[in-house]
């Protein structure tokens, strides 16, 4: 530091500051010679001021040897083909009744126009999850997917959540097992991970009772790993949770993960709160208005330090941070900057204000921002184009990017269609039961 005398001794104060606990802790995780505990996590989760920065430097430096200094994304749309469900989370402001009138049902040819729709302008996944509609035919899963794949067949489905394939065994009135077999059979190609929330029963009877057990979810988990089908992890935190809830859950899918190496990435995903029921009809007593700045840096940073070296990609949510807090996090450990999602119905519902697209070239944008390089991706990380640093070596604009110039009326919203008579659930979803010679 000859040519900066006042820094000379900046790493010296900072480090006389930290807690010797926390030092403790960030010591072993940077020598790689310590796994970071449940308790270990806990503490991080009380980190302030100089034990703050130095846990994000510490999860900046692991990502670093995780992963480098390349950020992806990967061209997606989100297909939520229903919003009625039989399930009612505390949590959940998407979901209907099948008597309500803003029940909505997409019809097959629909489902596979907006695949298509999303093929031609440049995306290689549909995520394809939707509530529990009551009385489903059991094999409703696999011959949508069948149906995908018949048009479109080079195109991923990254679909079908643990709750899901837990309904779709009992109304196929199969195992878990099976059932994800015949997904698999039938062209799913990912599973999202969502349905975990906190990994702890008594948390999850409180703000969603009769939501899939731990144990059924592990199940879930562990089926698709065994049978080569990966699946995303993620937590949804904010709300009652407490910090060792928290680190218990990044524990558990680090155990799950050391066993089955299934996993492509984690996605923390704070509550969105605003039409949350159980914040907003107060069903739930002390629920938080979701996470603040320093719990969301936090998340991403201790998920860092305790999925090193097993989970290699941490995905940012700018659905549920907006792009400047997502792009933030890329120096507290992530990596991933999720996908262009072109339709966002769940978050959307609950009161998220960052839109429904974020198209290619935007997110780019926001990486080299962060100075990194960009790459497009597949769903299970293969880098299906690298980028440099200068915006002008990308050569023409994406079909995404012009689609999206176009103004947000060009897809639609989630507040249009459940408005929209034309997918009315009454109109377009026959239940099992009323089904001829059934």
């Amino acid at each position: 530091m000859e040519d900066f005398p006042a820094l000379s001794g900046l790493s010296a104060q900072m480090a006389a500051r930290l807690r010797p606990d926390i030092a403790r802790i960030l010591d072993g995780a940077l020598s790689e010679s310590r796994e970071v505990s449940v308790d270990d996590g806990e503490l991080l989760f009380g980190a302030y001021g100089a034990d703050l920065f130095a846990l994000i430097a510490t999860a900046d430096e692991l990502r670093r040897r995780a992963v480098g200094d390349v950020v992806t994304y990967v061209v997606n749309r989100n297909i939520n083909f229903t919003n009625v469900c039989i399930k009612h989370c505390g949590f959940c402001a998407f979901s209907r009744t099948h008597k309500d009138t803003e029940g909505y049902f997409l019809p097959t040819s629909e489902i596979i126009r907006r695949a298509k729709e999303a093929w031609d302008l440049g995306a290689t996944e549909i995520c394809v999850q939707a509530g529990l509609p009551p009385k489903m035919d059991g094999d409703m899963y696999p011959r949508l997917t069948r149906a995908i794949k018949a048009e479109l067949p080079n195109l991923h489905i990254h679909g079908f959540s643990p709750e899901e394939v837990l309904y779709g065994s009992i109304r196929a009135n199969c195992s878990i097992e099976d059932f994800l077999a015949r997904l698999k059979d039938a062209g799913v190609g990912s599973l999202p991970g969502t349905s975990a929330e906190i990994l702890d029963d008594g948390l999850r009877h409180t703000i969603a009772p009769g939501r899939i057990s731990v144990a059924d979810w592990v199940r879930v988990i562990k089926g698709a790993h065994a049978l080569g089908i990966p699946t995303t992890s993620t937590i949804m935190y904010g709300h009652i949770e407490t910090p060792r809830q928290r680190a218990a859950h990044l524990a558990l899918l680090r155990d799950i993960q050391k066993e089955t190496g299934g996993f492509t990435e984690f996605v923390p995903l704070s509550l969105i709160h605003e039409e949350a029921p159980m914040f907003a009809e107060k069903t739930v007593p002390g629920v938080r208005p979701g996470a603040t700045g320093d719990e969301v840096v936090k998340m991403y940073a201790i998920a860092r330090l305790m999925l090193y070296p097993h989970i290699k990609n941490i995905q940012v949510s700018w659905v549920k941070e907006g792009l400047k807090m997502a792009q933030w996090c890329l120096n507290a450990g992530a990596n991933d900057m999720g996908g262009t999602l072109i339709n966002e119905s769940i978050s959307t519902a609950a009161g998220a204000q960052y839109g429904q697209l974020v198209p290619p070239g935007e997110l780019r944008r926001w990486i080299r921002n962060a100075g990194r390089l960009p790459a497009e991706r597949t769903t299970r990380y293969a880098i299906h184009r690298h980028f440099t640093m200068d915006p002008a070596d990308d050569g023409d604009q994406e079909p995404l990017d012009r689609a999206a110039a176009e103004g947000p009326e060009r897809f639609g919203s989630f507040f249009k269609l459940i408005a929209d008579d034309r997918f009315k659930f009454q109109d377009h979803y026959v239940p099992v039961a009323v089904r001829p010679g059934v």
